[in-house]
């Protein structure tokens, strides 16, 4: 027993390390997973895809203003009667100039839309990330938190084991009962369910990492253990972190697209003036009606104005209902900072409650530690019996298992709190 418990002082490091990686295992570190989920990920690269979408539009938009240039070629036969009023056979070629000069300021305003609507995928962009990144590093943590319930139950398991064994050899010596032997039966059953549990959840959480990271296979391990700084940063104030959040710059850019919306709506109230100028040249039979020649060149120019007078107020209406849509989001937008706010102090008490729990728990496992010592040497000296050791392991086995949670958990909750602040990278 000595021996056992000098492997157990050994296994009771605070930091909690795990098992080599063995075999060909690639092994994967946080930062790594993060820059994997950055460029393999299915949302982000969908977020590229929007972003790539505004910016083909923001280009469309910019050129509606510029000259426009078409070109028609058209060929003709016609046949008895209407030979008789036109040419039999005839080709027509024209070039077209138009240009838009006035139309009350709708271009300018909806270039101004367009490099919103870029923004607007650009910062719903960084949400996706931010949240990704969330996730990576959530699961990452929950991997690293079930490699340590793997190694617990199997350690747990060892100790159950040989504890086992001394007292069914006690039993067979008639010196105990055989329901002692069945309680540490019991418990060494619980612990290989358990050690069950931790492996499938570990598959279950190496599988999500594969998704999150763009990962095709689980053949990789986690090479972190465990281990926690306790050191909170400066807690940021929320109304500068809410100015960071992807969420309120997408809130903004929405404002501003429904006030350029309304910009857009008035314009069509604006007088609209636009230029065309055709080059036609035709070849036909007696196709030129000056001279009945077989040739005809010519131009035409077109000055277009177009002026809104009377809708019975279908236009005044639209501008009225876009102005509704727009004070609504930015109530919307107010209420979303509200709730930000909130959010970010509660996440930051949620971080301070997750360093007190880990300074409980590693006071715990020592405590429990020390117990279970105390007991496996009264228990070779013969003054406590099996069910006390084996009480002493179970009180061991959960303050070892509670600073693995709690220590997951602070990393997760470190997370969180570096994502609602706006630096989580």
């Amino acid at each position: 027993m000595a021996k056992n418990i000098f492997l157990l002082s050994i296994f009771l490091s605070i930091t909690i390390p795990f098992q080599k990686v063995t075999g060909q295992e690639q092994v994967l570190g946080l930062e790594q997973a993060k820059s994997m989920a950055m460029t393999q990920n299915n949302k982000v690269k969908r977020a590229d895809q929007t972003i790539k979408a505004a910016e083909a539009a923001k280009a469309a938009v910019y050129a509606s203003n510029k000259p426009k240039v078409d070109a028609n070629l058209i060929g003709l036969h016609v046949g008895a009667p209407l030979d008789v009023l036109l040419p039999g056979f005839n080709a027509n070629a024209s070039l077209g100039v138009s240009q838009l000069i006035y139309a009350g300021g709708k271009i300018n305003t909806a270039k101004k839309l367009s490099n919103t609507s870029v923004n607007l995928y650009s910062n719903e962009k960084e949400l996706t990330e931010s949240e990704i990144l969330l996730e990576v590093e959530t699961t990452y943590w929950q991997i690293v938190n079930l490699k340590g319930k793997v190694e617990l139950a199997t350690k747990y398991i060892s100790l159950l084991t040989e504890l086992l064994k001394d007292l069914t050899n006690s039993y067979d010596a008639g010196i105990i009962y055989k329901n002692d032997v069945l309680l540490v039966q019991v418990q060494l059953n619980q612990a290989e369910l358990d050690l069950t549990k931790a492996n499938d959840g570990l598959t279950l959480s190496k599988l999500k990492m594969t998704q999150l990271i763009g990962r095709e296979d689980t053949d990789f391990a986690i090479e972190d253990s465990i281990s926690v700084e306790k050191n909170l940063v400066e807690e940021r104030s929320p109304s500068i972190a809410i100015e960071d959040r992807p969420e309120i710059k997408i809130l903004k850019n929405a404002v501003e697209l429904k006030e350029l919306e309304t910009k857009i709506l008035k314009a069509d109230q604006r007088p609209t003036v636009a230029l065309n100028i055709n080059g036609i040249h035709a070849v036909g039979e007696n196709i030129n009606f000056s001279d009945r020649s077989d040739g005809l060149t010519s131009y035409f120019g077109l000055l277009n104005v177009s002026i809104p007078i009377f809708d019975w107020g279908g236009r005044k209406q639209k501008v009225k209902e876009q102005q509704r849509k727009m004070e609504a989001q930015k109530l919307e937008l107010e209420e979303t900072k509200e709730l930000l706010s909130i959010e970010i102090q509660n996440v930051y008490l949620e971080w301070q409650q997750a360093i007190k729990k880990v300074d409980i728990s590693e006071k715990s496992l020592v405590q429990a530690e020390e117990n279970l010592r105390l007991y496996q040497d009264r228990f070779e000296a013969g003054t406590v019996v099996g069910k006390d050791v084996l009480e002493a392991q179970v009180l061991w086995q959960k303050a070892y298992s509670d600073i693995i949670d709690a220590k997951a958990g602070y990393r997760i909750t470190e997370a969180n709190y570096k994502k609602v602040v706006g630096t989580l990278n």
